[in-house]
């Protein structure tokens, strides 16, 4: 049977074509030329520049004045500073998620427990205040030093009545006490006055 000379070469027997067991593996002329075309549209890219040419400028790209300076940021970002009052964010955090921050309160002190008796400026050095309602003697033997007794006499229970000479004095029988530590001065008091408890806050007697 006679062969049939096929496109680019290919033989067909019986007008059939054959399968690609039988294809010429030298280049096919089409495909000499495709290569050809991409590799010369391919140097014709490689040689063209993006840079923007004056409407004046040689074959070479350069305008009859000289080159013209890149003026513009080869990234092509235009970048100013902010100007104040522009509206632009400032990149500093803000406290507490943009909140502003407040000054710390003062946490007010805690009122002191017991009862306040007085100021303990009304006492005088080297001697002393009673207070009956809450029958009590302070007295200051030195600056700055507070005593407080029971103002009840350890007599008959009578209620002292005044500070003087460095003794505490009851009106009803005559016994004295010392400012210092209510010992017995005179009698017939057969015991001392009991301790108190004070402290002094902010120039406040306190009787605790």
């Amino acid at each position: 049977m006679a062969l049939q000379s096929g496109r680019d070469g290919e033989s067909t027997r019986g007008g059939e074509s054959r399968s690609g067991a039988g294809r010429d593996p030298r280049p096919t002329r089409r495909g000499v030329l495709l290569g050809v075309g991409l590799a010369g549209l391919g140097g014709v890219l490689a040689g063209c520049s993006t840079a923007a040419v004056p409407y004046d400028a040689n074959e070479a790209g350069v305008p009859p004045n000289g080159p013209v300076p890149d003026v513009m940021p080869s990234s092509g970002a235009m970048t100013s500073p902010a100007a104040p009052g522009s509206g632009a964010m400032s990149s500093s955090p803000s406290p507490r998620g943009g909140q502003a921050s407040r000054p710390a309160r003062k946490k007010a002190q805690p009122k002191p427990k017991g009862t306040v008796l007085g100021a303990a400026s009304d006492i005088p050095v080297g001697g002393g205040a009673i207070y009956t309602a809450a029958k009590v003697v302070v007295t200051q033997p030195a600056s700055g030093q507070y005593k407080a007794f029971s103002a009840v006499c350890t007599h008959v229970g009578c209620l002292v009545n005044k500070v003087t000479s460095g003794t505490i004095d009851c009106p009803c029988h005559g016994s004295e006490f010392r400012i210092t530590n209510g010992a017995v001065v005179a009698g017939p008091a057969p015991s001392p006055l009991p301790a108190r408890q004070i402290k002094i806050v902010d120039d406040q007697v306190i009787l605790l």
